[in-house]
């Protein structure tokens, strides 16, 4: 019976309630953050978080220095820790790997079939005839060569985000992964934020309309016809200020721009996105954030869910 174990990534994101880890299966997974919910000493404290790993293991992470508790690393097996601290552990090799990628750029989960990542802002997904270098796309794939321009191993791609807007992907390391996860893509849940300006009239709906997508430059919202594709957007309002609304958006199909292009059609663009019609950029960045994907791992079958919460920058904007 194969082990499984609970991975908890980085920066309160969430992976599936059980992720399976046999040897068979798995590269490697990323150290997890544990909250504290009640008084403990911190040895005691990370034997109860780490059931699955030995105890010499744990004594030392605590005696090279790759626990931290709120940031600062901790050699103390006894120190105290309190309620609402966050205890991280960092094996220093997950550091030599970090430097691999971009400011910004987080791994979530990676298995044998998968790696999931919290993509910054101003970053492209994929290249481009005038970038392939500067790309979530090509910082991972040095990234699980370890930085190895000889090594074979390489990322496929799954989907895509803007350059412009943050938050969770999916990437597959096998082909047979990409091929599953693309073929059930439509079946894949996936959650957005976005700080608009304005507010949409109701607060829950559902925003629907033929796209054109052909326009090298812009999307727009059109009649049905062979130029013009289905979108779907089910949204709702989450908080509103006079000027601005925070939206949730589920959208059921996968168009070029089709958040942001029904936000522009319903009378409230998003804060930054000057290209469908917004007045505002206090941030100088596009306000969208893609904070949640839960879908069946390709090979496993198990539902696994990531959320990444509304950035900083964008959450103080409402």
């Amino acid at each position: 019976m194969a082990e499984v174990l609970t991975c908890v990534p980085p920066s309160g994101l969430k992976s599936a309630e059980s992720v399976d880890v046999s040897p068979s299966h798995v590269l490697s997974c990323m150290p997890p953050k544990h909250s504290v919910t009640e008084p403990a000493e911190l040895l005691e404290f990370l034997f109860a978080s780490e059931p699955a790993v030995k105890r010499t293991k744990v004594r030392q992470w605590l005696k090279f220095g790759s626990v931290h508790v709120n940031g600062e690393s901790i050699t103390l097996a006894s120190h105290p820790l309190q309620v609402g601290d966050v205890v991280t552990v960092e094996p220093k090799g997950d550091g030599r790997l970090a430097v691999l990628l971009p400011k910004g750029m987080q791994v979530l989960f990676e298995d044998s079939s998968l790696i999931v990542i919290e993509k910054p802002e101003n970053l492209l997904s994929m290249g481009t005839d005038k970038e392939k270098d500067k790309t979530a796309y090509a910082y991972l794939n040095n990234y699980i060569r370890r930085g190895n321009a000889r090594n074979p191993n390489h990322v496929w791609i799954v989907h895509r985000l803007d350059r412009e807007t943050s938050g969770v992907m999916v990437f597959a390391k096998t082909e047979k992964s990409k091929t599953v996860m693309q073929t059930n893509w439509s079946e894949v849940s996936k959650h957005y934020l976005a700080i608009v300006e304005g507010a949409p009239t109701e607060d829950e709906g559902v925003f629907s309309s033929h796209l054109n997508e052909n326009g090298p430059y812009k999307v727009y919202s059109t009649t049905a016809g062979p130029q013009a594709r289905l979108a779907v957007t089910p949204y709702r309002v989450l908080k509103k200020t006079a000027t601005r609304a925070l939206v949730e958006l589920m959208p059921e199909t996968g168009r070029r721009n089709q958040i942001r292009v029904h936000l522009a059609d319903a009378g409230c663009p998003i804060v930054g996105d000057h290209k469908y019609g917004a007045k505002t950029n206090p941030i100088r960045r596009l306000a969208l954030h893609a904070s949640m994907l839960e879908f069946k791992h390709p090979i496993t079958g198990q539902v696994m869910r990531f959320e990444s919460k509304l950035p900083r920058a964008l959450d103080c904007l409402t």
